[in-house]
């Protein structure tokens, strides 16, 4: 038995404001079998992950460079 797709998640490489996406929205619209393109917009948590990521990223990377030295 074949699997079937219902459907992606496509993720941009950096979040853009909402009068630039629309060029982006109608062109997947146009891909054959597209049915509907819904943006997801930024929130205060997405703001939190990237912030403590960086803060766990700069921490590994001090911690690296010390256990070099």
């Amino acid at each position: 038995m074949t699997d079937r797709v219902k459907g992606f998640t496509v993720t941009l490489e950096r979040d853009i404001r909402d009068d630039d996406f629309q060029q982006i929205l109608e062109a997947v619209e146009m891909i054959k079998g597209v049915l509907h393109v819904e943006p997801v917009l930024v929130t205060h948590q997405d703001h939190m992950v990237k912030t403590r990521l960086k803060h766990d990223i700069t921490m590994n990377i001090l911690k690296l460079i010390d256990e070099t030295k």
